[in-house]
């Protein structure tokens, strides 16, 4: 109970002149393989004070602390939400050659971006100007934002980002919306790297998503890249000292 109330009880204070909230969050940043998935979802004050966010959403967090069933069986519930058009839901992507063109902080922001377009184009998104501090409490009773949506994205602001937005550090422990979004982009993207585990067997991207673990590296060592592998993410993996068989001597 203490985590619905947590979780559900910040999106609404973050409601406060607004009339929705759409959470970002993103999976696959860190791995070594694959491409970076972001998740967004719109939430109003209805869902948040309706059947389902009061009596369900207790179970949703952050996706990495949640095991594979609870994933999915929260995802199917996302996806009847937004059938009945109590949310919206939407997931964008970077692929691997975007990565390395880009590098992974700007992959990340064109896949959120992606996401967020689903929902919102940028071009039709205005700035909320805030009433004047100094306002009297009638001028600030009359206030109308400029806009109904307030995007909240995890972690820290980002530069050069076309929404304006808010950066929560670990949002997905702390908002419903942002938490909603780590559980979509995350079962999105594990679906692909269970395809990429037919499209490019013997790397065991169906176990270990394409994150370093040591059975991962140890693949690539011997089987070499795959076109679904981040050049610039193995560097540090092909520099490491070796035995005189060519095995590593230590895992970072």
């Amino acid at each position: 109970m203490a985590r619905r109330r947590q979780l559900r009880g910040f999106d609404l204070k973050q409601l406060y002149g607004f009339g929705s909230l759409i959470g970002v969050d993103e999976a696959g940043r860190g791995a070594l393989a694959g491409p970076v998935v972001a998740g967004a979802v719109l939430v109003t004050q209805e869902f948040l004070e309706g059947r389902w966010a009061v009596g369900r959403s207790g179970r949703v967090n952050d996706s990495k602390q949640l095991t594979p069933a609870e994933r999915a069986e929260l995802y199917a519930e996302f996806e009847e939400l937004v059938a009945q058009g109590q949310i919206h839901a939407t997931v964008g992507s970077a692929d691997v050659a975007e990565v390395e063109t880009l590098n992974i902080l700007g992959a990340t922001k064109l896949a959120m971006r992606r996401a967020l377009e689903g929902i919102y184009p940028s071009s039709a998104f205005q700035l909320k100007t805030e009433p004047d501090l100094f306002a009297s409490e009638a001028e600030r009773a009359d206030f109308q934002p400029t806009v109904s949506c307030r995007i909240l994205i995890d972690g820290l602001p980002l530069r050069h980002f076309p929404y304006p937005h808010q950066g929560i550090v670990s949002g997905d422990t702390r908002l419903l919306c942002i938490a909603m979004a780590s559980i979509i982009a995350k079962v999105t993207r594990d679906r692909l790297m269970d395809a990429l585990d037919r499209t490019h067997p013997g790397y065991g991207f169906a176990q270990h998503k394409g994150y370093g673990t040591e059975e991962h590296r140890k693949a690539i060592l011997e089987r070499g890249r795959s076109a679904v592998h981040r050049d610039s993410f193995l560097r540090k993996l092909f520099a490491q000292p070796r035995d005189l068989e060519g095995q590593l001597t230590l895992f970072s």
